[in-house]
């Protein structure tokens, strides 16, 4: 003998909730993250004989947070070394200054999402030719889910900013230092403390360093390994 069960339809699951746990359970066990992203704008005009020149910072505006700003300058101070420069030690005449700023916000943001609802549709009883009666049904509906508006949502976006100027103080007796590069890195994401932003930032105004003057680039990095992703 052979029993049929029925499963009553509160029990049963939808294939779009179906399809949803199969795509979670994917990109977990993918373990992708979204890259880190920054754009950066740049415009330079750098000396070609600044190899093996001294280096140091202009004094920073805000003195309340003047250990997080020296380990900013670290990061810095490490790319510069990396472009043939040198940190100025005490007393020692300095050709590059750098004017350094950093800068964090949060951002609320509206988005739209488009609602997608599972549908049932009734499928009548019917006899058969040999006058058996077999009784209707709800079925999940074959197209699938359907479309049925967007819902607004909002969402919170940390904007954090990183403004970096290079000054050449080489030039003609009594003139003031020139700026010879300049640049602005942003990065729009999830909130996070910002000391874990900037080293991205400072990485990606250096990304190419110098370049061409009035360059706008995008620069992403790994999530997992913090490397950038070159195509």
């Amino acid at each position: 003998m052979v029993y049929s069960i029925h499963v009553p339809p509160l029990f049963q699951f939808s294939r779009a909730r179906l399809l949803g746990g199969v795509l979670i359970l994917l990109a977990l066990l993918s373990g992708c993250a979204s890259p880190i992203t920054a754009r950066v704008s740049s415009f330079q005009q750098w000396p070609t004989d600044v190899v093996g020149a001294n280096f140091g910072f202009l004094a920073p505006a805000d003195h309340t947070r003047e250990l997080e700003q020296a380990s900013y300058a670290g990061l810095v101070a490490t790319e510069l070394a990396k472009q043939g420069l040198q940190a100025a030690a005490s007393g020692q005449p300095v050709r590059i200054l750098i004017d350094m700023s950093v800068s964090s916000q949060l951002e609320n943001r509206s988005y739209s999402r488009p609602v997608y609802q599972d549908q049932y549709v009734y499928r009548p009883g019917f006899r058969d030719a040999a006058g058996r009666m077999y009784p209707g049904y709800w079925m999940p509906d074959p197209f699938g889910p359907r479309y049925v508006g967007n819902q607004q949502l909002m969402e919170t976006i940390q904007v954090s900013s990183l403004r970096l100027r290079l000054l050449d103080t080489q030039g003609p007796a009594g003139s003031s230092p020139r700026t010879v590069f300049e640049s602005n890195a942003t990065h729009e994401g999830r909130p996070s403390p910002l000391p874990s932003v900037v080293p991205y930032l400072v990485r990606a105004v250096f990304e190419g360093f110098p370049g061409a003057n009035g360059r706008v680039q995008v620069v992403r990095f790994k999530a997992d390994t913090g490397e950038v992703i070159r195509k």
